[in-house]
């Protein structure tokens, strides 16, 4: 079935579309740049013998890591939302936590974990168990299934939290059972935000370098950072790295074409199921993967603050004297919040372009910001370098807060786009009509109208750009101004110098940081509507 035929965009807004598009466009520029100044016959030789194993392997694992991913994801939105599961509320702000895990982090501790000496280890080896060793395709699988399924269960949440409930009451009532009106009703309403957070997952997973790296994975990602000082490697695979994600994301784009619309907002509570008999395994399942995700890493954090500390002449207590991170937190809080309301500003007028116009300079955007997102961190950083350092009227962003902001907007805009864009489907046009007609000008009814009603959707993206921003380390590496330490570079400098203790420590400052900043900035809003 076709969507209805939208009409075209206002010149204005498809112009700032457009302006938006190159912004996002710089680091495929620099790629497109750089790559084509190595010539031809280098390009090819590289990609010839170079990139067939690592591109299946990326591939691969992208596809397998975004399958789980929506799996856990929606099946945990939906718990949390609606049904009487035990503990719900605690639930809903410990679902997105697992994001703020730098990948690398939760793959070492899930190592070290099963390593001799390791927590698994100590537990299993009074039984003569001896733990498996973690590593390859599965265990690269695991880590990124469990820190990744957030960036599909906050926007397909947000999207359950506020259907409306009068479809499944109807469902009900024409004899269908809880799990007939899940698949035939809610789902389908529900699609366009899983099939965005299951997007980001994929393009998330090919670009991640931290997991891969520990698990031992020869991906793209993997072999970029190998030969990052030999451009004529490098170059090539990362160019191809960025046109497979182009590939992914207009296919995806014709797809959604496709489909129809279902827009609805929330007029009354939304429809919670009873569990039941079921009530309790469900909650053990849930709780359980919260255990295995989240405790587990938990755990072997404080493992190795707790072995550093008490360790005889260890200098690692020292990270736990007080003030020692307050800098490196209010740091990683402050540009992190700039960055999430910076992307959520820049990418809803593309949102808009997408959702209700007929547009292809909202097709193009769309394109390169969600491309953007499937780049290394490193390559967004060094185009951003390349570029302030080639313009001359530039020069002075090199090494500033704008600059590290900026880069933050662009390589996680794709996370803000897409729950935008679920948020914006999810308003019925006609209230805008109604509006209009009313006299209302089109700000006005974006301020009274749209934007109130759109406030869950945009807080999950907010949170999806503010949870990955306050991890991003080689952005910050190399535009940071000097001196400026995040909580992720704190991380990074312990682990460089094998300081586990002073590395747990941040971690957790890390996590606890993300807790309460969840709540305040996504789920607290979304419960006062």
């Amino acid at each position: 079935m076709v969507q209805p035929r939208l009409p075209r965009a206002p010149r204005r807004l498809a112009a700032l579309g457009v302006a938006i598009a190159v912004l996002f466009a710089a680091p495929m520029g620099f790629l497109v740049v750089r790559t084509a100044g190595l010539g031809g016959d280098t390009v090819l030789e590289t990609l010839t013998d170079d990139a067939l194993t690592p591109l299946l392997w990326s591939l691969g694992l992208g596809a397998a890591v975004a399958l789980s991913a929506a799996a856990i994801g929606v099946g945990l939105a939906w718990c949390t939302t609606r049904t009487d599961l035990p503990g719900r509320r605690a639930a809903a702000v410990l679902g997105p936590l697992p994001l703020v895990v730098p990948s690398y982090v939760g793959a070492a501790a899930l190592v070290a974990g099963f390593a001799p000496g390791g927590l698994v280890a100590d537990l299993v080896s009074p039984l003569g168990i001896t733990p498996p060793e973690i590593g390859g395709f599965w265990g690269a699988w695991f880590v990124l299934s469990a820190f990744s399924y957030p960036y599909v269960y906050l926007p397909v949440a947000a999207r359950l939290a506020e259907l409306p409930p009068s479809l499944e009451e109807s469902a009900r009532l024409l004899g269908r059972g809880p799990r007939q009106v899940f698949t035939s009703v809610v789902l389908p309403q529900a699609r366009t935000a899983v099939a965005a957070g299951t997007l980001l997952v994929f393009l998330y997973t090919i670009s991640d370098f931290g997991a891969v790296s520990i698990m031992g994975a020869p991906t793209l990602t993997n072999e970029i950072f190998q030969a990052k000082l030999v451009p004529e490697l490098w170059l090539p695979l990362a160019s191809l790295l960025g046109a497979v994600a182009l590939v992914v994301v207009a296919a995806e784009r014709a797809l959604a074409r496709r489909r129809v619309a279902v827009s609805g907002v929330q007029v009354r509570r939304a429809m919670q199921v009873p569990l039941g008999r079921w009530r309790w395994p469900v909650a053990l399942v849930v709780w359980g993967w919260f255990g295995a995700a989240l405790a587990a890493p938990v755990l072997v954090l404080v493992l190795w603050v707790v072995r550093g500390v008490l360790g005889a002449g260890s200098p690692s207590a020292t990270v736990l004297a007080p003030g020692g991170l307050l800098a490196p937190a209010a740091s990683t809080v402050g540009v992190s919040v700039a960055a999430a309301l910076a992307t959520m500003a820049l990418v809803l007028p593309v949102a808009y372009l997408t959702v209700r116009y007929r547009s292809r300079a909202g097709g193009t955007a769309n394109t390169v910001v969600v491309g953007a997102f499937a780049l290394p961190g490193l390559v967004v950083a060094l185009a951003l370098v390349f570029w302030t350092l080639k313009a001359d009227a530039l020069a002075w962003l090199y090494q500033t807060i704008p600059l590290l902001v900026f880069a933050y907007t662009v390589h996680f805009g794709a996370q803000g786009l897409r729950a935008a864009q679920v948020a914006v489907g999810s308003v019925p046009t006609r209230f805008d009509d109604a509006g209009a007609v009313l006299g209302a000008s089109r700000s006005r009814r974006l301020r009274t109208i749209d934007l109130p009603l759109m406030a869950r959707g945009l807080g999950a993206g907010l949170g999806l750009v503010l949870l990955s921003a306050m991890k991003e380390l080689p952005a910050t590496l190399l535009l940071a101004p000097p001196g400026f330490e995040t909580l992720a570079t704190r991380i990074w400098a312990a682990s460089d110098s094998h300081q586990l203790a002073q590395l747990g420590v941040a971690s957790l400052v890390l996590l606890a940081l993300s807790g309460p900043l969840t709540w305040v900035l996504v789920i607290r809003p979304g419960r006062r509507r």
